[in-house]
């Protein structure tokens, strides 16, 4: 997960570093540069591959990400952790990337969400999973599981739920963002667990192996 909780003294001594390459790096220090490549290029990467399915695609946005960053050296006030704030700009660069692409043919959202009955039962009832479910999870499998049914939203939906419950934005910076309502993000976030729900449903009542 995105935005780690540190402690004061952890805080403190994180802005102080930060201020300090920074400040190399304004100063044109070659070397600092290398040193901020080196330091985030893998958090960063990491966070491109969640938004954008083609690596070429992850490495393009990461390049683009820094460059952006090193030309807005000037308006990083330290007031945020120098990751936190290469996180926003790495984001916004994925998203940029992905309103650029040409859309690739998706599913309806309503494909997705669970069917109801014309008395308003659910066509398939959604029990509980087993207890054991919270424990799978954590597991390898069970991980990329989820990662390939996320990749099954729509983009709308997909984007909303990597941004609020993958990288642990608020409603606000979300509709920031994806320049649209919080209402509208509370919709899509709402539609888009349930469609995911309804995706891992077999799989963990045991009707796929």
């Amino acid at each position: 997960m995105q935005k780690p909780a540190t402690t004061t003294n952890e805080g403190a001594s994180n802005r102080t570093d930060d201020a300090a390459l920074v400040e190399r790096l304004r100063a044109g220090e070659e070397r600092a540069y290398e040193e901020m490549v080196r330091e985030y290029s893998g958090q960063m990467l990491a966070v491109a591959r969640r938004f954008l399915r083609s690596e070429e695609d992850a490495l393009d946005t990461v390049q683009e990400a820094f460059i952006s960053a090193f030309r807005a050296l000037d308006r990083f006030e330290g007031q945020s952790k120098l990751s936190t704030w290469l996180h926003r700009i790495v984001v916004n660069s994925a998203l940029m990337r992905l309103r650029k692409k040409s859309r690739r043919a998706e599913r309806s959202i309503e494909e997705l969400l669970p069917q109801f009955r014309s008395d308003g039962h659910p066509a398939r009832p959604m029990n509980p999973w087993r207890e054991d479910v919270a424990v799978a999870l954590e597991a390898q499998e069970a991980r990329a599981l989820v990662r390939e049914k996320i990749d099954e939203l729509p983009d709308p939906y997909r984007t909303v739920l990597l941004l609020r419950d993958i990288e642990e934005y608020d409603t606000r910076e979300t509709a920031e963002l994806l320049e649209i309502t919080e209402n509208a993000v509370k919709t899509r976030l709402h539609r888009a667990r349930l469609a995911l729900r309804n995706l891992l449903d077999p799989y963990f009542r045991g009707e796929v192996a």
